[in-house]
């Protein structure tokens, strides 16, 4: 009886506490988890080389990053010096030709490769110190030689020239040197011309001034014991000569003054490559680095952005259209915007890209796009904590970047105190509907006379010509016949 009695008192107590529940009411969420990131350890050489492990022994495998952190490189009238470096690295060294290189590379099962200021290789655990032998020879002791040289300068000449007839590589070059102007290193362009005029000793002479170890940062991930890393890389790195990379200045990038249409003719384009665009000046350690991030992805950073609503799923005129905003801790970035449309929508695609985007600047976005948002950051970031790889690149981010030793830690509990006021705050600080560039590149046959009719908040937008190489030309000369089916939707 009494064990009778206490099984319903304690039906009742449940019965109770389930109807003192509501459940059409969704639970308030909890704080957010702290995030224990386990720090790598790490050393520095007498060179200024920084070394960061980060042991893993899950699986016999083991990858090496080599990150040289220089300030943005100009190279002026030999533009693609850079890139020319970055194909002759890693092609043996004045100790190993490049087929045993690569023989012994291939024997092992490994990767190696090389860019003009990196490297990066992976391979079984048992092959790591063989494998730091062979990068660090590559990197310190490289043969370059005039055959190579020749044979990659060649390359490049070739697929530059194919690029000629590309309407989204002129497009993608063009809006680069427009935001940033030709004599930024972020806006110059590579051309025929340019790489002509380099010679085996600008690549020397690159090499020399920049692959240097002063701001080099070498990770060491996978299974691997730190004494033993240690000992191996001052063995094959102390050799490495210390030096400081040159310093140099330019001409700080400034927005237009007023929101216009830069055109480049194509004639040979079957759509209009579009990008809206203006300069931003972010870092990662700002305050407002994560609300940023976020209002871009609102506006067009994947399906669920409202460009691509607007865009493809409403209008029908793109497969797809994105935005992106950019961060730099030693110069200026860029926001901008970017589609492919058919001719006959050109003009109506600059306005609704236009409209979205100074919806953004001027309403707060809604507290679902909000919370739809922080909780696709929210769980990438918790995905990505389960691969190693992401605790080598959040310490190589916080070095670099100079970032607080708790960034990333705390990194979910920032995300959570997000306001619709802080995005609306980015959006009106990094994104521009009022100095915004937009660049076309397309057949101005089809789509000028419809573009110069284009009008964005009672204004109609002034049309600016270039060539395919940014320089400023007249308007081109030629049938301005619009085809039937021609979109009229001109106005704002």
């Amino acid at each position: 009886m009494k064990t009778l009695y206490i099984l319903i008192l304690s039906v009742f107590v449940t019965i109770v506490g389930q109807a003192q529940v509501d459940r059409t009411v969704m639970p308030k969420p909890g704080p957010a988890p702290e995030i224990n990131l386990e720090e790598p350890q790490s050393f520095s050489l007498s060179n200024g080389l920084k070394v960061m492990v980060v042991e893993n022994h899950k699986l016999p495998r083991v990858s090496i990053q080599l990150t040289i952190d220089n300030p943005p490189i100009l190279e002026g009238d030999k533009a693609g010096v850079s890139s020319l470096t970055a194909t002759l690295l890693g092609k043996g060294s004045k100790n190993i030709s490049k087929d045993e290189f690569n023989e012994e590379i291939d024997f092992l099962g490994a990767r190696m490769n090389f860019g003009s200021q990196s490297a990066f290789a992976s391979s079984l655990s048992k092959y790591f110190p063989r494998m730091l032998e062979l990068m660090s020879d590559a990197a310190i002791n490289p043969n370059f030689t005039q055959e190579e040289f020749d044979k990659e300068k060649e390359k490049w000449i070739t697929s530059l020239k194919s690029e000629e007839k590309d309407v989204a590589a002129i497009a993608d070059r063009v809006q680069r040197a427009l935001a940033y102007g030709k004599d930024h290193p972020f806006g110059e362009i590579m051309s025929v011309e340019t790489v002509n005029n380099i010679t085996l000793k600008d690549v020397e002479g690159f090499y020399r001034d920049y692959f240097v170890p002063a701001n080099a940062y070498l990770v060491v991930l996978g299974d691997v014991h730190f004494d033993k890393v240690k000992a191996l890389v001052e063995e094959y790195f102390i050799s490495w000569t210390k030096a400081t990379p040159p310093t140099f200045t330019y001409t700080k990038p400034k927005d237009v003054y007023n929101t216009q249409i830069n055109f480049v003719d194509m004639p040979n384009a079957v759509q209009s490559e579009i990008a809206v665009q203006n300069i931003v000046s972010l870092k990662m350690k700002d305050d407002d680095y994560l609300p940023a991030l976020i209002a871009n992805q609102i506006l067009g950073g994947g399906g669920e952005g409202r460009l691509f609503l607007n865009l493809r799923e409403d209008k029908g005129y793109t497969y797809d259209t994105y935005s992106y905003i950019g961060n730099d801790k030693y110069e200026s970035s860029r926001f901008f915007a970017t589609t492919s449309v058919r001719n006959t929508v050109t003009d109506s695609t600059v306005v609704e890209m236009l409209k979205e985007i100074d919806k953004m600047i001027s309403q707060p976005v809604t507290a679902e796009e909000l919370k739809n948002t922080k909780a696709n950051y929210a769980g990438r970031f918790v995905m990505a904590l389960e691969k190693p790889q992401t605790i080598a690149n959040y310490a190589l981010n916080i070095e670099k970047e100079g970032l607080p030793k708790d960034f990333y830690k705390t990194y979910l509990e920032r995300l959570d105190k997000i306001t619709i006021e802080d995005v609306q705050n980015a959006a009106q600080k990094y994104i521009s509907s009022s100095n915004a560039r937009v660049v076309v590149v397309g057949k101005g046959s089809d789509v000028l006379e419809n573009l110069e009719k284009v009008n964005f908040q009672g204004k109609q937008l002034p049309v600016l010509f270039y060539s395919k190489m940014a320089e400023k030309t007249e308007k081109p000369i030629a049938n301005t016949k619009i085809p039937v089916g021609s979109s009229g939707n001109i106005n704002n």
